[in-house]
């Protein structure tokens, strides 16, 4: 098995757990769990799988000039992105939210050209123009319906902005240190955040751990470990072989699997949000595709030259 297949196949292991995650932990929100109290138990076991991994295998000394910028990633990477997405996912339909969540190579591009005065080709700005288009269609015009919140498709467009700015944050550590390295502390400072959300720890004494059959324990382990430790370690791996521009292509499959993963849900019995998927939804999905594929194609053409 080649070095490049391997590192195909570690994204899409990655984005199918990212697709189940839609499904599998909106089965547990709110009724068992809240889910500012379930990002809790999501980021401190992350951090302490993270900090096993770390100091057996990759250990190295961070400058203490960069904590600075890691505890900025941290609040944009892991508090605001985690609770953000949670929250609107609780609200919202496991239909909207990847597909909102697509959006995050366009919202990279716009912050680019603010921050880091990136030059937008016209093609790009076309992307851009179309991406809002399907994503105000989806927000808007799909609002109240079945799951669907508008409310909540906004915490997941800012969850999709904050994971943005981090991205475009973290990007000199990267390059700096070692991945596993800078995961760890970003989860380490993140953890800080998350604890001291008001939130939090109201949500966690309210949670009811007698609801906790097998199912349900398995659905929580799974968002613990297959949704945030796992993939996490999987990107950084294929990362080492291929692009930024073709990883960014995967988030593609990511509305594909949820909606995948609805069906065979619902044919097991489980949680049916078949009724959400509408005409005008699809719609607003291909024009956010269309629109993400315009913004990164002129980087890739870039990329090849």
């Amino acid at each position: 098995m080649g070095e490049n297949f391997k590192s195909h196949l570690a994204l899409f292991v990655a984005n199918l757990m990212y697709g189940a995650n839609y499904v599998v932990a909106k089965g547990l929100m709110p009724g068992t769990i809240g889910p500012n109290g379930f990002i809790f138990f999501r980021v401190i076991g992350a951090t302490i799988l993270f900090w096993i991994l770390f100091l057996l295998f990759y250990f190295e000394k961070v400058a203490r000039k960069d904590f600075g910028r890691i505890a900025i990633a941290a609040l944009f990477g892991v508090a605001c992105n985690q609770l953000l997405f949670f929250n609107g996912l609780t609200l919202t339909s496991p239909v909207n939210a990847p597909v909102i969540m697509t959006t995050t190579p366009i919202l990279v591009l716009i912050l680019s050209a603010i921050i880091l005065k990136q030059k937008v080709f016209a093609l790009q700005w076309v992307g851009i123009v179309v991406g809002a288009i399907g994503s105000i269609l989806l927000t808007l015009l799909n609002s109240g319906q079945g799951y669907s919140s508008g409310l909540g498709d906004v915490f997941i467009f800012m969850n999709a902005i904050s994971y943005s700015i981090y991205l475009i944050l973290v990007k000199p550590l990267m390059v700096k240190y070692k991945p596993i390295t800078v995961i760890t502390w970003v989860f380490t400072f993140g953890l800080i955040y998350v604890c001291i959300w008001p939130l939090t720890m109201s949500e966690v004494s309210l949670i009811k751990w007698e609801a906790f059959d097998l199912e349900k324990s398995l659905r929580f382990l799974f968002v613990i470990i297959g949704v945030t430790f796992v993939p996490y370690l999987l990107n950084i791996f294929s990362m080492k072989r291929l692009s930024a521009y073709i990883a960014a292509v995967y988030i593609y499959l990511q509305p594909i699997l949820a909606t995948f993963f609805i069906y065979v849900f619902m044919a097991l019995g489980k949680e049916d949000y078949t009724g959400d998927i509408t005409l005008m939804k699809v719609f607003s999905a291909l024009l956010i595709f269309c629109g993400v594929y315009m913004v990164i194609r002129p980087s890739q053409s870039s990329a090849q030259k």
